[in-house]
């Protein structure tokens, strides 16, 4: 860092001292135009004269007033105004002490702002220059009036130019700010959103393949001995139901891979179109599924399209695990107008039919992604026992309806 930067540096972490320095500066200014004589008696001639008395002393109170600019501005300005009223009414020739009161301008014209800028202005101009005019020693139309009316209107100027740049360096940076702030907060949500999906779709795969691994499980264990036959084929349903599992976890874990992975999944997420597979898995453990259907021809956005097979497939899982061995569980696939209906039906029977009373996520999740759809999840006990679970997703989403304009919204 070179001398210049520390410096500058120094000066603004001490603006007492720079404020000092300038009323130093502007001190050596007015002492030197105090000795110059403008007006010889052969015209405008420059010679050495000596100032008066008084002119010094306003002088040095103008200067002791500048170093407390900042702090109070107005109260800078009114004195040194006055001290410089006098000097134009006293002085002959004028000690420059005028200067101090355009530094003073400038800065209450840099500090407040600008209708307040125009009535302290224009007062220090009309008072400054009207009494150098009205009260001075020389003619009213000399140069040296005009230069006082002419100066402070140079620094009431700046200043508001100044200030006005502040201002708007301060608007933009303040606006980057907020643009930072408002990107940082919508890549917060979008990554929130993001893993609550993946949460979804882990508990999804999990809790039903799990629940038929260890359906299967338990039934192997139960036959080993006696029907041995039955056993490896309750085993080998665990070692498809495992199978599964894990390609599910991979697609779905592989979501979190960088787009340059060559091991990113290329599968499509599982729709309806599995349904029957889906339905068979439960099938093979044990389950009685009976299925329904009336959406034949009905073309689903791939959101709709997973969301209905994730809903049902969660509620088959919660049938496997809460309804007892004896369920039965009815499922029905129909599109009524705009919307496709999804209705899973057990008929309960064990001691726990209840999906809610395991403390899991299940109904949450399916909650959650029929909401996001803009759809509705209706679920609870039927009467005369088991469970019913009714979603309601629309055919078109509201992202696909706005890209056709000939269709209603």
């Amino acid at each position: 860092m070179s001398t210049l930067d520390r410096a500058r540096r120094h000066l603004k972490a001490h603006p007492m001292a720079l404020d000092a320095a300038l009323a130093a500066g502007v001190t050596l200014c007015m002492v030197a135009g105090s000795f110059v004589d403008p007006r010889g008696p052969d015209g405008v001639t420059w010679g050495m004269r000596t100032p008066a008395s008084l002119s010094l002393v306003l002088i040095a109170l103008c200067s002791t007033a500048l170093v407390f600019r900042r702090r109070a501005p107005m109260t800078v300005l009114a004195l040194t105004g006055t001290f410089s009223l006098i000097e134009s009414v006293t002085g002959d020739p004028r000690a420059p002490v005028a200067m101090s009161a355009v530094i003073a301008l400038y800065t209450v014209a840099s500090t407040t702002d600008r209708p307040t800028t125009w009535r302290v202005g224009l007062l220090t101009m009309t008072v400054l220059t009207g009494a150098a005019m009205l009260a001075g020693p020389l003619p009213w139309y000399a140069q040296e009036n005009l230069g006082i009316f002419a100066w402070t209107g140079i620094g009431a100027t700046a200043g508001d130019a100044v200030r006005s740049r502040r201002a708007f360096v301060h608007a933009i940076r303040e606006r980057a700010e907020r643009a930072e702030r408002t990107r940082e907060e919508e890549a917060r949500r979008r990554v929130a959103e993001e893993r609550l999906r993946i949460a979804r779709d882990l508990h999804d795969v999990v809790a039903h393949h799990i629940a038929l691994v260890n359906v299967q499980a338990g039934v192997a264990a139960h036959v080993m001995d006696k029907r041995p036959d039955q056993a490896k084929e309750a085993l080998a349903h665990v070692r498809e139901a495992s199978r599964s599992a894990l390609n599910e976890l991979r697609a779905t874990v592989g979501l979190l891979r960088q787009s340059g992975d060559p091991e990113a999944p290329t599968e499509p997420a599982p729709g309806l179109d599995r349904l029957d597979e889906l339905v068979g898995t439960f099938r093979s453990a044990g389950l009685h599924v009976e299925v329904a259907r009336a959406d034949q021809g009905t073309t689903l956005p791939a959101a709709v399209d997973l969301a209905a097979f994730r809903v049902i497939q969660e509620a088959l899982t919660n049938v496997q695990k809460h309804a007892g061995t004896e369920a039965k569980a009815e499922v029905s696939v129909v599109c009524v107008g705009p919307n496709i209906e999804i209705t899973v039906l057990d008929n309960g029977g064990g001691e726990d039919d209840d999906p809610d009373s395991g403390g899991g996520h299940g109904l949450l999740g399916m909650r959650e992604r029929v909401t996001a759809l803009r759809g509705t999840l209706t679920t609870g006990p039927r009467y005369g026992g088991g469970f019913r679970v009714h979603a309601i997703l629309p055919v078109k989403t509201r992202t696909a309806a706005t890209g056709d304009p000939g269709e209603p919204v």
